[in-house]
Order: structure tokens, then C-alpha cells, then sequence
């Protein structure tokens, strides 16, 4: 463990990768899924079609494979991308289609009486949906979202096959350089289950603090 100590700077450079891809992916993800979520809800018919075929397609595909095609398979059509942006790009569509449904299904949880009493406010349906319906909505949607952000957090090891220096691939490097396996897997174990208990006990306190605004 001394090596590990030793090099322990590395190792937390590599966490940093890791919850950077996971907050901007994370961040992305909501807005793109947000929007799938009320085309498929309030869109046109060919709007909603689209909206679930990219769902089913990204939902029915594994994350690595999407890696590999943003990565590999985009070059053959003249788009060359650095691992990082590649990395951005894959867990982005990757996250957007289980966010997407986890927020649709939480608008829709919303009391349909909720959206009526907005609009014999004289709201427009786009105001009601922002101030009342989102809001509530954002409550209900905590727990599978702060699902998604831990799965994220935790899949964003894939993309060290892509030479992303993320956690993984910052022990891999060392392991390489050093020959000593287990104390860097472990290390790598400790930094995920730390971070992954960090943030939903952060996830815990939003969603108590939000029940108890409305």
C-alpha cells in the first residue's frame, strides 16, 4: 500500500476525470432526455416515433458498444474525435435515454389537476409546465435519477478502453509501470464506493429537502 500511497496523487487525478465525465455527461443528459421526455409526451406523432426509436436503440444497446462506434466507427465517416470528447458524447446518449423515461414518468405522475388549475390561471400550457408541473415533477424524479448518476459514475470506467485517464485507467497505468496489482484494484474500489456514497447521501438530502417543499 505504500506504492499506492506514494502515487496516490495520480490515482485522484483520475478520480477527477471520473466525476467529470460523469457531471458533464450527467448535465447533458438531463437537458437531451428532458426534451425526449416532452416529445414524447406533447410532440407531434413523427416527433414522438423518433423520440422512442432513440430510446429503444439507446436503452437495447450496451454503453461500451457506443464508446466504440463514437470512437472507432465515426472516423469512417470523416469525424475524428479525442477520447475525452468521445467519452462526453457516448455516456451523454447513453444516460439521456434512461433519463428521459425516468422524467417522463414523473411529469406524468403529476396530478393532471395540477396543469388545469395553471391554465384557468390564464397560463400558457409552456408557462404551467415550467412553473408548476416541472417542479413537482423534478421531486418525484430524484431517486431514479440519482440512480442513473451512480450507474454513470460507476460505467465511466468503460471508457478507459478508449485511453480516457480516468480512475481505472490512472491504476491500470501504475499496475503497468509497477507490477503490483491488488493494492491499486482495491484503491480503485475505495474511490468509487467513496464517491458513490457521497453523492447519494447528497441525492438523500435533496430529495428529503424538496419533500418537504411541496
Amino acid at each position: 500500500m505504500d506504492l499506492v500511497l506514494r502515487h496516490s496523487w495520480f490515482l485522484l487525478k483520475g478520480a477527477y476525470y471520473t466525476l467529470n465525465i460523469t457531471l458533464v455527461s450527467m448535465s447533458a443528459g438531463l437537458v437531451l432526455g428532458l426534451f425526449i421526455a416532452l416529445a414524447r409526451l406533447y410532440g407531434a406523432r413523427w416527433l414522438q416515433l423518433i423520440a422512442r426509436t432513440y430510446v429503444s436503440m439507446m436503452r437495447g444497446t450496451p454503453l461500451l458498444v457506443k464508446v466504440f462506434i463514437v470512437y472507432y466507427g465515426l472516423p469512417d465517416l470523416g469525424i475524428i474525435l479525442n477520447p475525452l470528447p468521445a467519452a462526453y458524447i457516448a455516456l451523454t446518449m447513453d444516460a439521456s435515454a434512461y433519463l428521459s423515461e425516468a422524467l417522463r414518468g414523473s411529469i406524468l405522475s403529476v396530478n393532471k389537476g395540477q396543469m388545469d388549475a395553471a391554465l384557468s390561471l390564464q397560463m400558457s400550457p409552456w408557462l404551467a409546465m415550467r412553473r408548476v408541473i416541472l417542479p413537482q415533477a423534478a421531486r418525484i424524479a430524484i431517486p431514479p435519477v440519482g440512480n442513473t448518476f451512480i450507474g454513470m459514475l460507476k460505467q465511466t470506467s468503460l471508457v478507459s478502453v478508449i485511453t480516457v485517464t480516468e480512475l481505472l485507467r490512472s491504476a491500470q497505468l501504475m499496475i503497468a509501470q509497477y507490477y503490483v496489482v491488488m493494492p491499486f484494484y482495491l484503491s480503485v474500489a475505495l474511490l468509487y464506493w467513496i464517491m458513490s456514497s457521497f453523492f447519494s447521501h447528497v441525492l438523500g438530502r435533496l430529495e428529503a429537502r424538496l419533500g418537504k417543499a411541496y
